[in-house]
């Protein structure tokens, strides 16, 4: 007979949930008014610039979702459990497992969230204690190229799964971090990383200029500075093998976002003018151009 699968998670502290728990519920009830602000259906996801306190809109674009990220700005993910049942989100960002480091699958460790529970993901998990901030930057800085796993920079994911119903029963200690057989897809993981690093490109000094000015102007998420962020264990069994949703956030900067055709280019960043056709100041027939 099949094992079930289980898998190890991580959630808010119990010392520190209902603090945390009130402070979102606030945040959360602002957020629904306006523009689109959050994705899902289990599950609301939506992103929020931590310098501004701004929760970033929502942009749909050919059955995609975007969100315009401000260079230098530290960011949450916020999750919202929608359902009267516990859930668990195993979350990725550009493609790594925001609580292992893994290079990101659906059977990895995340975070449990308890019926109707929202909470502030704010980083990269260094401990049970410690986080390092999550922070937009340039794709050369971002954790993932610094890791050698750049390809899928600019997209935030979340899987969520549903708990299998079972009796109560005393839970054998889990690491937050995998077990052995988690421990052996991160060796895979790791190897299949190394397989399908980018192959070397043409050799000419213009296309590798090209090539690195590109990449330079997209936006990815960086390795901030360390934050206090608690977190306990416990233990969850999932109800499929398969996420029950897959909610998909792809990011950029907003001038990107407005040259790709997903944002109007009437929106690029000025402020809107009482008179549009008139000049600020009053003036006479100018010189022509000089030769």
């Amino acid at each position: 007979m099949r094992r079930p699968d289980v898998s190890p998670a991580a959630r808010p502290h119990p010392s520190r949930r209902a603090l945390l728990l009130m402070g979102l519920a606030s945040a959360a009830t602002l957020g629904c008014a306006g523009p689109s602000l959050a994705v899902g259906r289990s599950v609301d996801v939506d992103v929020i610039d931590r310098d501004t306190g701004q929760v970033l809109e929502v942009h749909a674009h050919r059955g995609r979702h975007y969100i315009a990220g401000r260079p230098g700005a530290r960011y949450a993910i916020r999750i919202t459990n929608r359902s009267a049942e516990r859930v668990l989100a195993v979350t990725a960002v550009d493609g790594i497992n925001i609580v292992s480091g893994q290079t990101a699958a659906w059977s990895q460790t995340g975070y449990v969230f308890e019926p109707w529970q929202s909470y502030e993901l704010t980083g990269w998990r260094k401990s049970d204690q410690q986080v390092a901030a999550f922070e937009f930057t340039s794709l050369p800085a971002s954790y993932a190229a610094r890791t050698g796993r750049p390809l899928d920079v600019g997209v935030i994911g979340v899987a969520v799964f549903r708990e299998r119903p079972r009796p109560v029963l005393p839970a054998p200690p889990v690491s937050a971090y995998g077990s052995s057989d988690q421990a052996a897809e991160s060796r895979a993981s790791d190897a299949s990383t190394a397989s399908a690093a980018p192959a070397p490109g043409d050799s000419s000094a213009r296309a590798t200029t090209q090539r690195q000015e590109a990449a330079r102007k997209r936006l990815g998420t960086g390795h901030g500075e360390r934050e206090t962020s608690y977190v306990s264990h416990t233990h969850f069994e999932r109800a499929s093998t398969r996420p029950d949703e897959i909610v998909s956030l792809q990011y950029d900067r907003f001038e990107n976002l407005v040259a790709a055709g997903v944002i109007a280019g009437d929106r690029v960043g000025r402020l809107p003018r009482p008179f549009p056709r008139s000049r600020d100041t009053a003036g006479y027939v100018p010189d022509p151009p000089t030769y």
